[in-house]
């Protein structure tokens, strides 16, 4: 039988340890935050802990963890969301996992795994998301193209986006305004993704060859050809 003590420190440990996940999911406002993966975390702890105290003649003291391990995926799927072409929500789908496999760990009284696992979390989360941006900042680009108005102009540029293998994830389209002409002037903003392969953005030239395009520009990169 494990101490009263013993069961106070188990459940505030990983208390403390789901809630630093926790903290930055709130801090990204995601989903679920700071309360929740505290819950999910306690919550895990407990349930290794009513194992441990009913594992006697042999029982398996393993098999209330499983259904956690298992059954979590019910509150992480209601994190996921569909926008458009993109899904978000998995990551902190699998930040609210992760804390259950620490608070079971520290249920068991695991503490070195739990404590590690969840530092390397902890840290993943804070640090990776910005080197993923910083590495992957020439393969995921905001394509800017202004135009005129026109039937085939948005197949076209697809077309040469699809030659030169780069796929479009989201498309907007604006008018900002009219020319003398009476057309009207577009805005394509265009998020795109390359191949980690290609390091050229001659694919813009193509497009300012476009029948009415006035200009193409690369976001952030400080690439544009045209006004």
């Amino acid at each position: 039988m494990i101490n009263n003590i013993e069961i106070i420190v188990r459940l505030v440990l990983s208390a403390f340890l789901g809630g630093l996940i926790g903290m930055e999911r709130e801090a990204s406002n995601r989903p679920a935050g700071f309360r929740t993966h505290i819950l999910v975390s306690i919550g895990s702890t407990l349930m290794m802990l009513v194992s441990i105290n009913g594992a006697s003649g042999g029982s398996d003291p393993t098999r209330i963890a499983a259904q956690v391990v298992s059954g979590i995926g019910f509150l992480g799927a209601g994190t996921i969301l569909r926008d458009g072409n993109r899904v978000k929500g998995l990551t902190t789908a699998a930040s609210l996992w992760v804390c259950a496999g620490i608070g079971l760990a520290i249920g068991q009284g695991f503490y070195f795994a739990g404590i590690a696992t969840s530092i390397i979390s902890f840290l993943s989360l804070l640090y990776l998301g910005k080197f993923e941006k910083a590495v992957l900042s020439d393969i995921n680009n905001h394509l800017l193209v202004i135009g005129k108005e026109r039937s085939g102009l948005i197949g076209e540029i697809g077309t040469i986006l699809g030659n030169n293998n780069i796929t479009i994830k989201k498309m907007d389209i604006n008018e900002i305004g009219k020319l003398e002409s009476g057309e009207n002037l577009i805005e394509i903003d265009l998020f795109i993704r390359r191949s980690i392969a290609k390091n050229d953005y001659d694919f813009l030239e193509s497009l300012k060859e476009i029948e009415g395009v006035e200009s193409v520009e690369i976001k952030g990169k400080g690439l544009k050809i045209g006004n």
